[in-house]
């Protein structure tokens, strides 16, 4: 075999990095309709829900409420807790090629104060959108589907289904 060729098994492995993100589905009532605050990242622009790292020492519900309050510029209290996401991507840590294995813990939280428009520099803008139109926006299709469940806890707790609630105003 020539010097330049490699079997698979002679290929460097790629380091598998393990991460931990917790975000929230955060609603409020706004008259008749239900919205939520969803978040446009830099420098893609791509729609997602507020999410960020657990930090050592910290709690998945303590992250989320910090990773709403810093990207979507608002404070929501916890309600409960709607699912745990896992998905794999492919990134650069420290100048290397890694596989990235992802748990995120997404909650529903209620609004509680502040205004979307006071998010941090990672986020390009926030904004607070019915139901069904942030289920239209988001990016990712795990997301889609978070929001689809968040609604069916808000008709459990509230009884109140905000899709529902949003597509009678369209009639």
């Amino acid at each position: 075999m020539a010097k330049s060729e490699t079997t698979a098994a002679e290929k460097p492995k790629i380091q598998t990095v393990e991460q931990v993100s917790a975000g929230g589905a955060a609603f409020r009532q706004n008259g008749s309709d239900f919205e939520v605050a969803i978040v446009a990242v830099r420098p893609s622009g791509r729609w997602q829900l507020p999410k960020g790292l657990v930090d050592e020492g910290e709690t998945a519900e303590i992250a989320a409420a910090r990773a709403v309050r810093e990207e979507a510029g608002i404070d929501a209290e916890i309600v409960e807790k709607i699912e745990t996401v896992e998905y794999w991507y492919f990134g650069t840590k420290k100048g290397e090629r890694v596989r990235f294995h992802k748990l995120v813990h997404f909650y529903l939280m209620k609004y509680v104060s502040g205004d979307v428009a006071d998010h941090d520099h990672e986020v390009s803008e926030s904004r607070w959108v019915k139901i069904d139109e942030a289920i239209g926006m988001l990016a990712f299709k795990s997301e889609k589907e978070t929001i689809e469940k968040a609604n069916l806890l808000i008709a459990k707790t509230l009884g109140k289904n905000a899709l529902e609630m949003n597509r009678d105003d369209t009639l």
